[in-house]
């Protein structure tokens, strides 16, 4: 295989990029491997940084990349207690690696002997030292604290373990103008459903895909988004332009089991082709930012906000737990600060 590997951090999370010259065989190749993605910031590819991948691309294995046996053990009785209390498999998937990472950093310990002094030596020595995000140490810190509720015996002080500083990262936003030059720029009438969808009701990636054709209400003007984050329903406004939009797609495709369906009838369409559609969609529109499908959500909430929209609603029809998670989009929000004159036009 002509291509090169190396481990990375990529946006905070440890993972391993992959270098190689366009060719149409490798990229297929790469795209059989679980959480591959591309960056088109960067121009790699990368994978999650595991112990199989990094065998596979004959990279060195750390001395600690395993836990002990103990620590083997304990996270398959963790996975077991995540899925009794229902957790979606992405989190018990995440929650798992994170900890598989603390109890590899602590393996030459016994799990009773792990103190609140080894959480502050990983992040220390590894987290901070890797310069991973706060974001992952925060991950880290979920799933510690989730373990060792379920640990019998243990030296382990849940409450004293501390979290990492928030960053203050504000979401990325699109003007209208831009959004528009998104949405008309595919040609392929499911390829612009699909973004439309997204950005007119503020949906995530996995809504998205997961939606039914019957989750469209059309008598009521609603869409119902199942079990999302958080395992949760709701409804968000289906708007008459898009319910037009919507019917010429389902006139056309007739999809039965998944609204928007692959190549092959009744199989979902998979993000990973949803994410070219965006790509392509952004290179006919000639914009030159990094845009990502989160960005048509980020953008619907800050629009809503401007057009007068009362927060608290916002809230709902993005689904978030609490109010902090939406009261960000005041901060992208350019209709106040549009009005504020410079001294500068005094001067």
């Amino acid at each position: 295989m002509k291509w090169n590997a190396k481990i990375i951090s990529h946006k905070g999370t440890p993972r391993i990029a992959i270098f190689f010259e366009k060719d149409a065989t490798l990229i297929s190749r790469i795209k059989t491997f679980e959480n591959a993605l591309w960056s088109a910031s960067k121009r790699y590819w990368h994978l999650p940084d595991t112990e199989q991948n990094r065998l596979h691309f004959k990279l060195p294995l750390a001395p600690t990349l395993l836990p002990n046996s103990e620590g083997i053990a304990s996270m398959e009785t963790f996975k077991r207690y995540l899925l009794s209390k229902r957790y979606s498999p992405n989190t018990i998937k995440t929650y798992s690696e994170a900890l598989k990472s603390f109890l590899t950093f602590c393996n030459t310990k016994a799990i009773k002997e792990i103190s609140n002094e080894d959480v502050i030596a990983y992040n220390n020595d590894y987290i901070l030292k890797n310069k991973f995000s706060s974001s992952y140490q925060n991950q880290i810190v979920n799933a510690i604290k989730l373990f060792f509720k379920i640990v019998k015996e243990t030296a382990i002080e849940i409450d004293k373990i501390h979290r990492p500083k928030r960053e203050k990262v504000l979401p990325n936003v699109l003007s209208k103008e831009e959004i528009k030059a998104i949405l008309e720029a595919p040609k392929n009438l499911k390829h612009k459903a699909m973004l439309s969808m997204i950005y007119s009701c503020g949906l995530r990636r996995s809504e998205l895909l997961n939606l039914k054709p019957n989750d469209i209400d059309s008598k009521r003007n609603v869409v119902i988004i199942r079990q999302s984050k958080g395992k949760k329903d709701r409804i968000t406004p289906l708007s008459p332009k898009i319910l037009t939009l919507l019917r010429a797609y389902y006139k056309e495709y007739s999809p039965k089991v998944y609204l928007f369906e692959g190549q092959e009838k009744n199989t979902q369409y998979s993000a990973r082709s949803l994410e070219e559609v965006l790509k392509k969609s952004i290179t006919l529109a000639k914009i030159n930012k990094p845009v990502t499908l989160h960005w048509l959500r980020h953008s619907y909430a800050t629009h809503l906000l401007e057009s007068g929209t009362d927060l608290r609603y916002i809230q709902e029809l993005l689904g978030h737990n609490s109010s902090k998670t939406t009261e960000i989009y005041t901060h992208v929000s350019t209709k106040n600060i549009q009005q504020i004159k410079s001294p500068f036009d005094d001067l």
